[in-house]
């Protein structure tokens, strides 16, 4: 039963009120609330319990709410200008535009792709196996997830439907893939042995604005040199040269970050892009020397993946890589464990191609290369 306290100002029945009704015959009493309620339907309702005392009747009030315009109860009130139809949906129709909207979430969610942790994967045959590691891998990166029926082929700026002979790479060509016309692409190479020079010239025939990176400084032929990370923004087809590699560390806390410069010869592929103001890198080529399995790493666990569309790059098997340590099925187990990172960022292998050498781990391999050349698409973009 609600009580009032007495010492407030305003309360839903007053003591005085509560005297007067006692002075009140019980069926009067009953008709005037009857009335209320029918005159005012959408003010209060009323429920009143009847309990016998000494002989007579007495009513007390158990609670007063608010009248729903619903007669489903837990059903929210119509919003002012909804249409009719909306506002009569029995609550079966509620529940399934609940659980569409739960479903869309969800795969919204999805598809936002952030910082993860690198999830190693189980033992391909349960236990380690050498042969069943290299088995799964190698079955892994032969085999492309996704056709396209339209690509780009080394050198080449110009979709077709099927390259005019065995490509190296490809990029996935599909209108929807690729950045729209009236923007400025960006690219992005990693490499210190000239392997990068079809894929400059595709990219630059696209109008692309184009950044190599190479700490020997090999290759470089102009634009502008050093670690200074200058940036060419407008300038489509131009290439800049920038004597910087990739860091797969964690990067440390800085005291200044300055844009243009961040400081040292080698940095992780988030901070350059900070540092020449791109949020997105539309094509990205990377030969790093059996260091692209720590990178790829960071990249996963970054989160710097969901801003890379078209990713080309070298695997090496030959040997373990840079601070990659462990028994063979062990190193074996990790590679597959980071390309099954780069699956669950959204990105799709369209093309593989072999390399020279059947060397894995410093053994002699014969269905299986030393390196392999793959070609992979975002498609959360």
């Amino acid at each position: 039963m609600r009580t009032c306290a007495p010492w407030r100002g305003r309360c839903g029945v007053s003591l005085r009120s509560g005297v007067l009704l006692l002075l009140i015959p019980p069926f009067l009493l009953a008709l005037q609330l009857l009335v209320v309620g029918s005159l005012l339907p959408g003010v209060a309702r009323v429920w009143m319990g009847l309990e016998e005392r000494d002989g007579g009747v007495a009513f007390s009030v158990i609670s007063i709410e608010p009248k729903r315009s619903s007669p489903h109860r837990g059903t929210p009130s119509r919003r002012p200008g909804v249409a009719e139809e909306e506002a009569e949906m029995d609550d079966g129709q509620r529940r399934g535009e609940g659980a569409r909207a739960y479903e869309d979430e969800n795969e919204m969610h999805a598809r936002q792709v952030g910082p993860r942790a690198l999830e190693v994967q189980l033992w391909a045959a349960g236990e380690p196996s050498f042969t069943a590691e290299l088995n799964r891998i190698i079955s892994y990166i032969t085999r492309p997830q996704m056709n396209c029926s339209k690509v780009l082929s080394p050198g080449r700026a110009q979709p077709a439907q099927s390259p005019a002979a065995p490509a190296h790479w490809l990029l996935c060509a599909e209108d929807w893939l690729l950045p729209a016309t009236h923007k400025t692409c960006v690219a992005y190479s990693f490499s210190m042995d000239g392997g990068d020079a079809d894929f400059l010239k595709t990219v630059s025939g696209l109008g692309c604005e184009i950044h190599c990176f190479d700490p020997s400084n090999s290759n470089a032929s102009g634009g502008h040199l050093g670690n200074s990370l200058a940036s060419n923004h407008g300038d489509g087809g131009v290439v800049s040269q920038h004597k910087m590699w990739l860091e797969w560390r964690a990067p440390k806390k800085r005291a200044h970050k300055r844009r243009g410069n961040p400081g040292g010869v080698s940095q992780t592929l988030a901070d350059i892009m900070a540092a020449l103001g791109h949020h997105t890198v539309h094509f990205l080529y990377a030969d790093l020397l059996s260091g692209e399995w720590r990178v790829f790493q960071n990249w996963i666990e970054a989160g710097t993946l969901q801003n890379v569309h078209h990713l080309v790059a070298k695997v090496h098997l030959q040997w373990a890589g840079f601070e990659v340590a462990g028994r063979d099925e062990e190193v074996l187990r990790y590679w597959f464990s980071v390309l099954q990172g780069l699956q669950a960022c959204g990105l799709k292998l369209v093309h593989s191609s072999a390399g020279n050498g059947h060397s894995v781990l410093k053994q002699t391999v014969a269905n299986a290369h030393s390196s392999y050349t793959l070609s992979w698409v975002n498609t959360r973009h």
